[in-house]
């Protein structure tokens, strides 16, 4: 049985990174991290600052929706813009590749127009369409319920660390998910590595 806080998976098996917003100022820093690791993975950028800039204008759901996916690619250059290759083709990675989101999602519309909806759950629809495990880097440790940290979630709860629609839906799919903390490198530098660090798990068996 994989332990409370351990890394899951193949060391060396593809893996979905949603790199979180809250880190632009981080990403010098993470993207070395990124492209070092054995393991293949597609970077889903978050929107961050440019979806802020979203958020203060006054449109429609459908407009906000797609401004906001926008708003990811802004980021994803962002990422990008530190050396590491870009793709809008959404399939397994073989080598590490920021994934460019807005054709995919044009083309397949998958989720609800609605704010409930952040790059968190994008990021949770690539990695189920995909079948791969999913790995969100924040600006903290993981889920907190009630001030609390948890190590394990396996069932819905209401956090306000992720978006409304995304702990439902992880589980639903089946999807392993893990959350850490971006700001420390040497965490990301570890999970990738398949080591044990402080980390919240989302799945329906462990």
């Amino acid at each position: 049985m994989v332990q409370a806080g351990e890394s899951p998976g193949n060391p060396q098996a593809p893996l979905v990174v949603k790199l979180g917003g809250s880190l632009h100022h981080q990403i010098p820093d993470i993207i070395p991290l990124l492209s070092k690791s054995r393991r293949p993975l597609l970077v889903v950028p978050g929107g961050g600052i440019f979806a802020d800039a979203v958020r203060q204008e006054t449109v429609t759901d459908d407009a906000a929706h797609w401004m906001a996916i926008a708003a990811m690619e802004q980021y994803g250059w962002l990422i990008a813009s530190q050396g590491m290759e870009t793709t809008n083709i959404l399939a397994v990675p073989e080598t590490t590749k920021v994934f460019l989101p807005y054709v995919s999602m044009r083309q397949r519309d998958p989720l609800p127009h609605s704010w409930d909806i952040t790059s968190d759950s994008i990021a949770a629809w690539i990695a189920a369409e995909l079948g791969i495990e999913l790995l969100l880097l924040k600006s903290v440790d993981g889920i907190f319920l009630k001030g609390l940290f948890q190590e394990q979630i396996t069932t819905p709860v209401d956090a306000e660390q992720v978006d409304p629609f995304f702990i439902p839906y992880v589980l639903k799919h089946r999807i392993k998910t893990t959350i850490i903390n971006g700001r420390k490198g040497e965490r990301v530098d570890k999970f990738l590595k398949n080591q044990t660090v402080r980390c919240s798990r989302i799945s329906t068996t462990f």
